[in-house]
């Protein structure tokens, strides 16, 4: 005999409070109050015969029960999202969501977005910035732009730009300073320096300079800020290439040495497989890759003649 399947309000209860461990988060999520939460889950435990949490020093956790139900409705949710998002949208037009990190949306993603839309004028595009990993299930994304390895299980990846870190500065710094003549003149310059005041060490070691000296100056744990910094003449630092690329182009930055540090990790586009053949995210996607071989492909910019001056009188 077929088993009759619980209502979805009390899986939807479940799966939530099994997620934060906790009934009060679960009911804030689903906008509803604490014991309605408490009622659904009840009201499972009745249906399905066994109890699915335990309750222990005003805590909640997962029963074995609970453990091994969590899996396949998480995927069931996911699932009848997935198809949704499938049927319920006939006309690729429309919103195009799109989620990147703050610094590659500011630096690179939105300078070049009025020729997305020139192109696809149909489609109007939504960017939010996180730090966090997307939850295309949950969190209405289309498409994300990460910062990684590319190895995303369950979702297709694409690198659109490979991370090739260079020292810049602004020119008024170069002006004060002189173009340094070879990597290891820079641990005389003021430095401004990522959260974990490491990439300046790791620079130096790529070059074959052990000695590095103090990680002095201010240090950023958002790359938009240091990039501010840097821009305001408080400090070399070091960036990704294609991110500052029109920055040097126009003169706002100067990049200090032609030498340069390749990233294991990249900016990869990524998005469900079952979405790889929506036409909005084909075009994204080809629209990406454009830009960043354009990018790639850009003839880096001499460092102003009176910065070169300065470097002969230094």
């Amino acid at each position: 005999m077929e088993h009759q399947l619980p209502p979805l309000n009390a899986l939807r209860a479940f799966e939530a409070t099994a997620r934060h461990l906790s009934v009060k988060n679960a009911a804030n999520e689903l906008c509803v109050t604490a014991g309605a939460v408490s009622q659904l889950i009840k009201s499972l435990e009745l249906h399905l015969g066994i109890p699915l949490f335990r309750r222990a020093n005003r805590g909640i956790f997962l029963s074995d029960a609970g453990q091994a139900y969590l899996p396949p409705v998480r995927n069931a949710f996911r699932q009848i999202s997935d198809a949704t998002r499938r049927v319920a949208v006939p006309a690729e037009t429309g919103i195009l969501t799109v989620s990147a990190t703050p610094f590659f949306a500011s630096a690179w993603l939105v300078p070049r977005l009025k020729s997305f839309q020139d192109a696809h004028p149909d489609i109007d595009l939504q960017v939010l910035t996180s730090g966090a990993l997307a939850d295309f299930s949950r969190d209405g994304v289309d498409v994300a732009i990460r910062h990684g390895l590319g190895r995303y299980p369950g979702l297709s990846s694409q690198r659109v730009l490979a991370v090739e870190i260079v020292p810049v500065a602004a020119p008024t710094l170069v002006d004060r300073l002189g173009m340094p003549a070879a990597p290891a003149e820079l641990r005389r310059w003021p430095r401004v320096n990522d959260a974990e005041r490491k990439a300046w060490q790791l620079w130096f070691q790529a070059q074959g300079i052990e000695d590095a000296g103090p990680a002095r100056g201010p240090s950023f744990d958002d790359s938009s800020l240091l990039l501010k910094a840097v821009l305001t003449g408080q400090g070399a630092a070091l960036l990704p290439s294609a991110v500052v690329a029109d920055d040097i182009a126009e003169s706002r930055l100067v990049r200090l040495s032609d030498v340069s540090w390749l990233e294991d990790f990249a900016y990869y586009l990524v998005y469900p497989e079952t979405s790889r053949d929506r036409p909005k995210i084909a075009a994204f996607r080809d629209w990406i890759v454009g830009e960043a071989n354009k990018s790639a492909a850009r003839p880096r910019r001499k460092p102003p003649l009176k910065a070169a001056r300065c470097r002969a009188s230094s």
